[in-house]
């Protein structure tokens, strides 16, 4: 199978079966990709998360624990949260309605999840979803590749969760193994070339290494390499303490002068998710590495480049393979959040808080596991300290050819460590893999499923059974007619169930015979049952009308409430739906479908009434003031950039920027922000030095008091 058949296959499953899926893949085949392709164009309600804030915000998802408001501590299969740890289940109403009317529930670096974490997502999701289906019948799309990392757990932890598992993997999950998934694998790979490279990285990941194979990756180790001094390589450790102790010896090696950054954090922004350092040091000549893509193309996460001047207000970068300098601006993250839009009803991200700093970290050396998901063209790695699964490949596959990788110590076998389990486990994913006539099966049984779901009765009758048995044992005195009214009613749920189940046969057999939803047949048979069913629901309708109770029994009256609020929603969500599916001028469709049965959920209430709200005059909230506004308003009251930036804890490139932007707009001359003496000088070298144009020239050349914001800003006012 082709790159574009494994990446069709993996979006047929998820846009046009309800069917779970896990992609996995090699280092470099895409997987991030597709992820960000599902986000953006498919059709279903989804939730992205990740196990961890890192992952979460590159994912640009939120973290499992935080999403399912989960405790750190390890979760034994069957237990419930008692006494203080309830708290994580007091889920809001938002968070509630976000649970039960999404479609699609996609985890990132599944690696790095346990089997128990899983259980535990699947044990909120039967809460609040259908509580006899594995993660509440949610469709699961679990993303990564099991040979880099490995989920961490402590000794004691696997004391106590080894009584239940088998190992501590995704795959040993209890639920996952309750639900039936298939396995997508791509394995075109777009970050090597060479294919002796190729298959020497599949042989390290495979564990099938020979001698061979250690030989020519061994080629590549030389002792004692010392990069030349304009190169980009960078040096890769299995520990965090070798690579600081790395970046800091290289760092005061340079004679420069040392100026630190400091991040802007604006709302709630985790510190275990900084995606940068807070306080961010460099010196002229360091080498970075690029944390972001930016949008204007100039570098990309995972980029080596060097600092080529700076000051307290401004960074001069370049590539260091030969790119052009310019002048870096600070980068944002987002700490975001799910929620529901009033208006539209979509499950949408919203800002919980903004983490602001330049997008680079010191790079002559970072740890193996920083490396995740980067490319290097140049790299030094040294894995003889490998202590976790996975850790030397992950190393060795980040390099784009092997002749761009320097070993710093020769490879040897003890540190490609492999997990047995692991790889059994893996030798039958292909076993999972849908063939042509599963996937037209799935296609087939999703559309059945939707159906089944809305012609079928029995959640419907079982929410009426529990609600007639509560007036039948404690209110047959109090309310006698309405009891009576309740059963009679009661018996024509048999009528009512042997006619769905007749047209479940009938719908069945044409959808087999003609796989095709769209159909004028079948099309026509929907609406003209939806409109039959949809008379049908009157009845219940009236009898929701009718029963009015006073219960002075407060353990009575929260179970009756209770179960007229379940019956209730059942009765709207029924109603509502056929109301739709009987529209002869609306085409049902799989769509369709998942976005109404959302929209006519979230529009009833948990109380069991419909929500209705009564107009009210729409109050104008005083709009906030954007922060650029008010460093502009403090500059126009007389105050400094220095004293500006001081006092709202902003540095002074920041302000300079905010108060450039209406220099750029023509509402302020120039030379209010710019020195007169200053607009000259850079003037005048342009004009004396045609051929050297570049900001870092124009500073050599003017002189200290002249910024690199100065010099930035002119150039974007009169062109470079």
């Amino acid at each position: 199978m082709n790159a574009a058949s494994e990446q069709a296959m993996a979006w047929d499953i998820i846009e046009n079966t309800g069917a779970n899926l896990f992609l996995t893949g090699k280092a470099g085949t895409g997987k991030t990709t597709f992820l960000k392709e599902i986000k953006n164009k498919s059709t279903k309600r989804l939730v992205v998360l990740a196990p961890t804030g890192i992952a979460a915000i590159n994912a640009g998802g939120v973290t499992i624990h935080s999403f399912f408001q989960l405790p750190l501590s390890p979760y034994v299969p069957g237990a419930t949260f008692g006494g203080e740890d309830q708290k994580y289940y007091r889920f809001s109403k938002v968070k509630r309605n976000i649970i039960r009317t999404m479609d699609l529930l996609v985890i990132d670096e599944i690696s790095m999840v346990r089997a128990d974490l899983l259980d535990a997502i699947d044990s909120v999701m039967r809460r609040y979803r259908d509580h006899g289906k594995p993660f509440g019948g949610v469709q699961l799309l679990m993303i990564g590749d099991l040979q880099q990392l490995a989920p961490v757990i402590k000794d004691e932890e696997w004391a106590m969760l080894s009584k239940y598992y088998p190992t501590p993997y995704f795959f040993s999950s209890k639920a996952l193994n309750a639900a039936e998934y298939h396995t997508v694998e791509l394995n075109t790979v777009y970050r090597q070339q060479d294919e002796t490279f190729i298959s020497l990285l599949n042989q390290i990941r495979e564990n099938r290494a020979t001698n061979e194979t250690l030989s020519a990756l061994n080629r590549r180790y030389i002792p004692d390499f010392i990069p030349e001094k304009d190169s980009d390589y960078i040096r890769l450790t299995t520990h965090n303490n070798p690579a600081h102790m790395i970046n800091d010896r290289e760092l005061s090696l340079l004679p420069s002068r040392e100026y630190e950054f400091k991040a802007e954090i604006e709302g709630d922004f985790p510190e275990t998710s900084y995606p940068a350092d807070v306080n961010l040091v460099l010196k002229q000549g360091a080498q970075v590495m690029f944390i972001k893509n930016d949008p204007e193309k100039r570098f990309f996460n995972g980029m080596i480049g060097e600092v080529v001047s700076l000051d307290e207000s401004a960074i001069i970068v370049r590539d260091k393979n030969g790119g052009e300098s310019f002048n870096l601006e600070k980068s944002e993250w987002a700490n975001a959040k799910y929620t529901i839009d009033e208006t539209t009803k979509e499950i949408t991200e919203t800002v919980e808080g903004v983490f602001r700093q330049y997008p680079l970290r010191l790079a002559w050396a970072i740890t193996i596991h920083k490396s995740q998901g980067l490319t290097f063209d140049h790299a030094i790695i040294d894995v003889s300290h490998s202590f976790a699964h996975g850790q030397a490949y992950v190393a060795l596959s980040r390099c784009r050819t092997l002749d761009g990788m320097v070993l710093s110590a020769p490879l040897q076998r003890d540190a490609i460590i492999s997990d047995s389990t692991l790889d059994a486990y893996i030798n039958t994913i292909d076993k999972r893999v849908p063939s042509a006539e599963t996937l037209s099966a799935l296609h087939n049984s999703y559309v059945i499923q939707l159906l089944d779901e809305l012609f079928d009765f029995s959640s419907l009758k079982s929410s009426f059974d529990m609600l007639l048995r509560t007036l039948d044992e404690h209110l047959y005195k109090k309310y006698p007619k309405l009891l009576a009214e309740y059963k009679r009613i009661g018996l024509s749920f048999e009528r009512i169930i042997d006619v769905s189940y007749r047209f479940k046969i009938q719908y069945t057999r044409m959808l087999h015979a003609n796989p095709d939803i769209s159909s004028p047949d079948i099309q026509t048979r929907i609406h003209k049952a939806a409109a039959y069913f949809s008379e049908e629901m009157k009845v219940f309708t009236l009898l929701c009308n009718k029963t009015k109770v006073e219960i002075e029994n407060k353990a009575v009256k929260k179970q009756f409430d209770d179960r007229y609020s379940v019956f209730f929603r059942d009765i709207e969500l029924k109603k509502q739906l056929f109301i739709h599916a009987e529209d002869n001028n609306v085409e049902f469709s799989i769509p369709n479908y998942l976005r109404i049965k959302s929209k006519i959920l979230l529009s009833i209430d948990d109380g069991g009434k419909k929500i209705v709200k009564a107009r009210k005059p729409k109050t104008v909230k005083e709009p906030k003031i954007p922060t650029y506004k008010i460093s502009y308003d403090m500059f126009s009251s007389g105050m400094t950039i220095e004293q500006i930036a001081k006092e709202r804890g902003l540095v002074y490139g920041t302000v300079f920027g905010h108060i450039a932007r209406y220099v750029e707009a023509g509402e302020l001359e120039m030379d209010r922000l710019v020195p007169e003496e200053h607009i000259k000088a850079i003037k005048t070298f342009i004009i004396n030095n045609p051929n050297n144009r570049s900001v870092s020239d124009i500073y050599s050349g003017v002189g200290p008091d002249v910024t690199y914001n100065e010099i930035h800003l002119y150039l974007k006012m009169f062109g470079e």
